[in-house]
């Protein structure tokens, strides 16, 4: 069986080129890495990400934002991940419920039981490790809108929902230390890459004993 490792962290802070660059480091160490990311991943959760990530703040309350990601990492689940961890992969995810948890479950509103519940019942798997990315949010906010992207939607919501997440984040770390690592990402990107890439060997050796 393969191994299922996410990258977590509020925007702008490093974790999708944390993300490429340890796919890049292990398949050079000879696994095999899929790459992939939420939402999205595969053909039908792409189409959802457009809908969810561009657009007004507005445009979609919570709740049915929460009914979308889960339709789109449902079709993730099904189409990439589950197929690559069957044939022995390495899944390396950039985003997964972790984010749903925070940007719908908790900075927006009380609806955390909803997620988890939506979880439970559609996907019912969690990583076997989930790398957190810790950055500053007024650092990670001008990072993410310095990037000048179509998909700015949850940036557009301003620096406290921000911080919200990255309180959010660092509280189900303390509360499930097993699954998460968290890493400090306000340094350079070499030096970040160098612990990610640790974490995630000490992680895979503990795996195959």
């Amino acid at each position: 069986m393969g191994r299922f490792i996410s990258f977590e962290g509020i925007d702008g802070s490093g974790k999708s080129t944390q993300a490429r660059m340890l796919a890049d480091a292990l398949r050079a160490e000879g696994h095999d890495v899929v790459l992939t990311r939420e939402p999205g991943g595969s053909p039908g959760a792409e189409e959802i990400r457009a809908l969810v990530l561009q657009g007004d703040p507005d445009r979609w309350s919570p709740e049915t934002e929460i009914l979308l990601f889960t339709a789109a990492r449902r079709d993730h689940m099904e189409r990439t991940i589950l197929p690559a961890l069957a044939a022995g992969k390495v899944v390396i995810c950039d985003r997964f419920a972790d984010s749903t948890r925070m940007y719908q479950g908790a900075s927006r509103g009380d609806l955390m039981a909803l997620v988890n519940q939506l979880h439970d019942l559609m996907i019912g798997r969690e990583p076997d490790l989930t790398v957190l990315i810790d950055m500053d949010p007024a650092t990670g906010l001008a990072r993410a809108k310095g990037r000048n992207g179509t998909e700015e939607r949850f940036e557009d919501m301003g620096q406290q929902m921000q911080e919200k997440m990255r309180d959010g984040f660092l509280a189900l770390a303390a509360k499930t230390p097993a699954r998460f690592t968290v890493i400090n990402g306000a340094r350079g990107l070499d030096d970040v890459a160098a612990d990610v890439l640790a974490t995630a060997r000490a992680h895979l050796a503990k795996a195959t004993e």
